[in-house]
């Protein structure tokens, strides 16, 4: 509220700073004022204008303005962020984001590196005619690996059912997410969540640790869907990392291929064991073949048309998830400048200028915790304050010697070691302060204490009287 109220009032000071600088620019000459103070005078106005200014620019630059107007904008973008790096991994195999797939640019990538082991040694002349046949050889059986992978024919029905299954299961989640109701939430999961948001608390709030009296930051950006929108996209990036896990634990790996791979290995194995120790190059080239042959198996290689329908089903689920996003793609243009909220693994936080730059709300509610005698700023108070009872006040004003004044003597100690309470000594606990005040009555020891006040102020009255005669 404060944020929302601060910034109104630096736009309207802007505006209103400028207004009447331009007024008071045509009803009066300001030509010749360089040397003459006197004309110099009066710019306050143009100071205002610019430290509104700067204000202005830390306010929004921090994301303070969004996080006073749109409280909740970083946790919702935070379940956002969550959908996007749960099919970070799915896009990366298709060519939405990318110029291709990922499995075309592996296949390229992995005959570059064959290439070039292929031209080192047929060029080396530290091999002989023998080992270069042998090694090409094996550089052949690699490449061979490729089309057995991308051949459609090999593609095995059971490979084929579970690429489909994985497909289904995107289009179930598309078709639940544009529900109103998804993801289907319990009276008691309700309950469950909202506790939890609670005890997490907000965005950027401090706290203080009731065991060490220090100030403590929650979680940068809450964890826990804090409102219906959020929750949407919480319950979505969760299913997606299971149809990413179960996807990417899938291979292509038909008999034909697991063959002729196994054989490779084997070969190479029992090639580099028969060799001495003065053929260690060989040995090395060996080794980065047989590299590239478990790279392409443990690469996700499929037939180029195998994935277009799980491809489709996921540009689907983009442009739906966008489209639910609604006014919060525009908060997060126009709101959050220089960055964005991000989630990686199970924590999101803020990546660009509302990360380093200190927001002036936190900061001034630091400020108000540290303030606290009890917190302060490394076990050092800020602020010396102690509470005292009213009584102690009362004690403050009135002066001791108007017991003093009275006549009687203060009471005595009696043979059974009592102290009975007389007039004078309870004129002296109110004057001192040894009663507790509860308005409108004042608790001392004496059961009487209306007599007690009666008779104070008739030995006023009467003091009073003896000084005037």
């Amino acid at each position: 509220m404060i944020t929302q109220i601060v910034t109104f009032l630096i736009f309207f000071a802007v505006v209103g700073c400028i207004l009447y600088g331009r007024r008071l620019i045509r009803t009066e000459k300001v030509d010749a004022v360089f040397g003459n103070p006197e004309r110099a005078l009066g710019g306050t106005h143009w100071v205002i204008v610019g430290s509104s200014f700067l204000l202005l620019i830390w306010l929004y630059y921090s994301w303070d303005i969004a996080k006073g107007f749109y409280p909740k904008s970083a946790n919702e973008l935070c379940q956002v962020a969550k959908v996007n790096d749960s099919l970070l991994g799915l896009k990366y195999q298709f060519p939405i984001e990318e110029r291709e797939f990922k499995s075309t640019s592996q296949i390229k990538k992995e005959n570059k590196n064959l290439k070039i082991i292929q031209n080192e040694i047929q060029n080396s002349e530290e091999l002989d005619k023998l080992q270069k046949i042998k090694l090409i050889s094996f550089i052949n059986k690699t490449n061979q690996l490729i089309p057995l992978l991308t051949n459609e024919d090999l593609l095995e029905s059971e490979t084929k059912q579970k690429i489909i299954d994985i497909t289904g299961k995107i289009n179930l989640l598309t078709e639940n997410f544009q529900r109103p109701d998804y993801p289907f939430e319990t009276e008691q999961e309700l309950n469950d969540r909202l506790k939890a948001v609670n005890e997490e608390g907000g965005w950027g709030i401090t706290k203080v640790d009731a065991g060490s009296g220090s100030i403590e930051n929650t979680l940068e950006v809450p964890l826990v869907p804090a409102t219906d929108r959020g929750l949407k996209f919480h319950a979505a990036a969760k299913t997606l990392n299971l149809i990413s896990d179960e996807f990417f634990k899938l291979r292509n790996h038909n008999p034909q291929f697991k063959n002729k791979i196994k054989e490779l290995k084997n070969e190479i194995k029992s090639y580099r064991k028969d060799l001495n120790d003065n053929e260690e190059i060989a040995s090395t080239y060996a080794k980065n073949i047989v590299k590239i042959a478990r790279r392409i198996e443990f690469a996700s290689i499929y037939p180029p048309n195998a994935l277009d329908k799980m491809q489709a089903s996921i540009v689907k689920f983009e442009n739906v998830q966008k489209s639910a996003q609604g006014g919060l793609r525009f908060i997060d243009i126009f709101l959050f400048p220089a960055g964005t909220i991000i989630a990686s693994g199970p924590s999101c936080s803020e990546q660009g200028s509302g990360r380093w730059l200190p927001k002036p709300s936190d900061t001034l509610n630091k400020f108000i915790l540290m303030s606290k005698p009890s917190v302060g700023y490394k076990d050092i108070p800020l602020l010396w304050i102690q509470m005292v009872d009213i009584s102690k006040m009362i004690g403050f004003i009135l002066p001791d010697w108007i017991a003093d004044i009275l006549p009687g003597e203060y009471p005595v100690h009696t043979k059974d070691g009592i102290v009975k309470q007389n007039f004078k000594g309870g004129v002296l606990k109110i004057v001192t302060g040894d009663c507790l005040i509860i308005a409108p009555q004042f608790i001392c020891e004496e059961k009487h204490i209306d007599e007690i006040i009666d008779k104070l102020r008739t030995g006023i009255t009467n003091y009073q009287k003896n000084q005037k005669n």
